[in-house]
């Protein structure tokens, strides 16, 4: 199976442009080669895109592995000072606003995070190099949350035959998602 071209995020979702999107892989990139984070991985909605035809999505979830303590209480978003630094001081919710979308910095909080985490591939973004979760990964965290927009994202993943079905299965298995698969694959569409 070869990977779906890569689009232009600009169409996705609100008025946003290719430029602004751009500056905010650029200041991720920054963060790693600065010694900020020590790598980060696209995921959610934004990543989706890259695999699929753009759908709507209000902010960009950046996957990293963050330092906690004996409680298991994350301490600090990793690079928050290296942000406010560059301007960047605004919150909106959880998300720290950069360049006008909010970004929220997700810690890798299981196995198959921490999986599609480790194996997120390089795709390129107008020029620029952007980590991000593999289409079959994004779909078995799909299945985990649940979700009706997740299944229904599934359902685009399929239909537009962005995963490679045998991988998918590879890790539906390994992380005990066969009871979501089968409801997911029973539903009724109708």
């Amino acid at each position: 199976m070869s990977r779906k071209r890569i689009i232009p995020l600009l169409y996705l979702t609100r008025k946003v442009s290719s430029q602004e999107m751009k500056k905010i892989f650029q200041l991720l990139n920054a963060m790693i080669s600065d010694g900020e984070v020590p790598n980060y991985a696209v995921g959610g909605a934004i990543a989706a895109i890259f695999y699929v035809e753009p759908f709507s999505t209000q902010d960009i979830d950046v996957f990293v592995m963050m330092t906690t303590e004996a409680t298991g209480l994350v301490t600090t978003i990793p690079g928050w000072e290296y942000l406010k630094e560059r301007g960047y001081t605004e919150l909106r919710g959880e998300a720290i606003v950069v360049e006008g979308w909010p970004v929220q910095f997700i810690p890798v909080s299981n196995a198959l995070e921490e999986e599609a985490y480790l194996n997120a591939t390089t795709l390129d973004f107008d020029g620029e190099p952007v980590r991000v979760f593999l289409a079959e990964h994004l779909v078995a965290i799909m299945l985990q949350a649940g979700r009706l927009k997740d299944l229904a994202r599934v359902q685009m993943f399929l239909s537009q035959e962005a995963v490679d079905e045998e991988v998918l299965k590879d890790i539906i298995t390994r992380h005990r998602l066969e009871k979501q698969w089968t409801s997911f694959q029973n539903r009724d569409l109708q």
